[in-house]
Order: structure tokens, then sequence, then C-alpha cells
């Protein structure tokens, strides 16, 4: 099997970088790989991966991804806090995609914590 580039951006295969926490054989150590690891589960469409690793209390119920959005691009503008000894920290970041031919941008400053000892995404600022 061909080893395939990472969506999430960061210049490594995705089964060392982010597959091997979709795989479940690692957790995210910081609050950032937590969002690359989750913009490339939604350029991947894996939901299950995405609803794991949102917070317990803002978790939606379930999660429909739309196929006719391709997730292209992740740029990660500022990190807060986030590390491997922080409880909590804030990643601003902008997702490329296209829709139905058009791209677009989506840019978001999200708060994370840990739940359970693993980073888990919160809610948008």
């Amino acid at each position: 099997m061909v080893e395939t580039g990472c969506p999430c951006g960061s210049g490594k295969g995705y089964r060392e970088c982010c597959g091997r926490f979709h795989a479940g054989a690692a957790a995210a150590p910081t609050a950032e790989a937590l969002m690359r690891s989750r913009f490339s589960a939604y350029a991947k469409g894996d939901a299950s991966y995405l609803l794991v690793t949102w917070a317990a209390a803002t978790r939606p119920i379930r999660l429909d991804l739309d196929r006719k959005t391709r997730w292209t691009g992740l740029e990660i503008l500022e990190t807060t806090g986030g590390s491997p000894v922080h409880t909590e920290g804030t990643v601003r970041f902008r997702a490329h995609y296209t829709e139905r031919g058009r791209p677009g941008v989506l840019e978001e400053h999200s708060t994370f914590a840990r739940e359970d000892g693993r980073w888990v995404y919160v809610a948008a600022l």
C-alpha cells in the first residue's frame, strides 16, 4: 500500500500522522495535534472519530457529514495553551474546502480541554 500525505498538511504520511489517532493506536498529545486530526477526519469522512473527540457536554448525538464538501487544506494561525502539560487550549485556524466545485474557507477559533486525560474539542469561540 502506498503511503499518502496527511490531509492536515503536516508533511508527514497519513499513517504516521493523523492515521494513528484515527485508528486508536495513540491519542493526540496536544490541542493542535487534535485539531489537525479532526480536520483529517473531516477530510476522510470519519464521523465516528469526530464524535469520540468531542467533549461530552457539547457533543451532538450524531454527525452527518456533507459528502459534497471536500476539505482541501488546513492553516494553523495561532495556538494558546494546549501543550502536553496544559488542561485547556485554543487553536485558531483556516480550513479550506470546495463545495460543488467552488472554493471556500472556514476560519474558526476553537477551544479544547482534557477529558479523562485526552484532548477533546469543546466549542468554537
